[in-house]
């Protein structure tokens, strides 16, 4: 269920200047970042892209459920990772998107860090934002 205006507790504004061949900024200053299409698109690769940016939130996004998840059920899950790879590739429409969720939680079993993972998956606003639109693969 969509959340309403009024239910917002924060709003992150961040704005872009000549799109995918220049800068990324927040209005707030702690993001300053040059953009540019990586080599294997054909750029100079000197910049972030918005596919790591991308990542980078998808995979904090993530970290942070899985944490409220464990939370709930009780589990250590200190010293765990979130790794997000988002890929970029041509579809009917143009281009789309593939994500790739891996999760790395030291001193739980196999089954159980598999049981986090999904639970956090159903919880990750990032992933409830992408449910239907892009291919995400728990890892």
């Amino acid at each position: 269920m969509p959340i309403q205006q009024s239910d917002v507790l924060y709003t992150a504004v961040a704005t872009a200047g000549n799109g995918r061949d220049g800068r990324v900024s927040t209005d707030d200053g702690t993001l300053d970042l040059v953009v540019s299409p990586p080599r294997e698109m054909g750029g100079s690769g000197t910049g972030t892209n918005p596919e790591q940016l991308f990542a980078a939130g998808y995979s904090a996004c993530f970290q942070g459920a899985l944490g409220v998840v464990a939370r709930r059920e009780g589990v250590d899950v200190s010293g765990s990772t979130v790794t997000a790879k988002v890929g970029l590739g041509r579809n009917e429409d143009g281009f789309g998107l593939v994500v790739e969720i891996a999760a790395d939680i030291p001193h739980v079993d196999a089954g159980t860090a598999r049981s986090l993972v999904e639970k956090a998956h159903r919880v990750c606003p990032y992933s409830k934002a992408t449910r239907g639109d892009i291919t995400v693969t728990l890892a």
